[in-house]
């Protein structure tokens, strides 16, 4: 995959307004990703914005309050859209910002669009309530729901000329996804049990004692919940560790806004790993400050020029 050309032709007022809608809407609903794309140029950025506006309302469908029945049908309807996307019948005047942005993102950068196909697929699987027995099994539904969106962002950030390995690059932005993914479940522990949903593998919570899930504000009794914890942190630190291995494969923008992302959920990671019951009792999050400082870190390169000495470190 070869770096996009990022010259910007003089862009419709349609298209234009597509764009700033769906910029609004990452601005507003994209808490950690928002901090990441700000640092790309332009057609990027908006590029980013369409693919989040429509992941988020996908992800919306799926964590609503509508019946299961319904839910599908409208995920039926979103893929249908992504089909008049793929096929080039989306015209600048519909009537649909998220579509009329997507498809011209689409024109510009090679994204894999079937990506949001396994998003659905992923969706899909929440709405119909499954479970994970194994981390094998919950790779699957990690893979749709993230690895996917890696491999969909790979799409607009591109490839650096001469690259090493640049054919591994969906992998690792996959595995990247991974990691966050596993992230998103271990601070949402409680969140995702109050919603009636368990992700992590039972096998894993029959052998820490915590089979009996998380209803309240402590640990199941006579549970090892903190060995539970680490873990899964442990697991996604390797993740993160072999998804890293993407960064010196991007230009410096890309690379800064990949590494902003992932450096602000290793650093929650870490706050899982030093408080493992606090997950319990509300969403871990980062300050501000602490985000804008793991921004900066991205833009100056230093991740990747770690990850490029194979000096990675524990902290990002």
């Amino acid at each position: 995959m070869s770096r996009t050309v990022e010259s910007d032709p003089q862009m419709s007022a349609p298209v234009l307004a597509a764009y700033s809608y769906c910029e609004a809407v990452t601005g507003q609903q994209a808490r950690n990703f928002a901090y990441g794309i700000r640092l790309l140029p332009t057609p990027k950025r908006r590029a980013m914005s369409a693919l989040y506006a429509l992941s988020r309302r996908v992800d919306d469908i799926g964590d609503g309050a509508l019946a299961p029945d319904v839910k599908a049908d409208r995920l039926d309807d979103t893929r249908a859209l992504l089909a008049r996307i793929r096929e080039g019948k989306v015209e600048e005047d519909d009537t649909d910002p998220v579509a009329v942005a997507l498809a011209h993102a689409a024109t510009h950068f090679p994204i894999p669009l079937g990506g949001l196909d396994e998003l659905i697929d992923g969706v899909l699987m929440d709405v119909r309530g499954e479970t994970y027995e194994t981390w094998d099994d919950l790779k699957v539904y990690c893979r749709c729901v993230a690895g996917a969106i890696g491999r969909l962002s790979l799409g607009v950030f591109g490839t650096e000329r001469g690259a090493l390995h640049a054919e591994r690059a969906p992998e690792y932005a996959d595995t990247l996804g991974l990691a966050l993914q596993l992230t998103n479940i271990l601070r949402d522990v409680r969140e995702d049990a109050e919603d009636g949903r368990t992700y992590l593998p039972a096998e894993d919570l029959a052998k820490f004692g915590c089979s009996a899930g998380f209803s309240g504000s402590e640990p199941p009794a006579g549970s090892d919940f903190a060995g539970l914890v680490h873990f899964e942190v442990r697991r996604a630190r390797a993740l993160f560790a072999e998804g890293y291995r993407l960064l010196p494969m991007l230009d410096r923008r890309s690379g800064a806004c990949v590494a902003a992302m992932a450096g602000i959920y290793r650093r929650l990671l870490d706050r899982i790993e030093r408080e493992p019951e606090a997950v319990l009792r509300g969403r871990v999050s980062l300050p501000g400050r602490e985000k804008a400082y793991v921004a900066v870190r991205g833009l100056s390169g230093l991740d990747a020029r770690s990850v490029s000495r194979g000096t990675v470190r524990r902290r990002a």
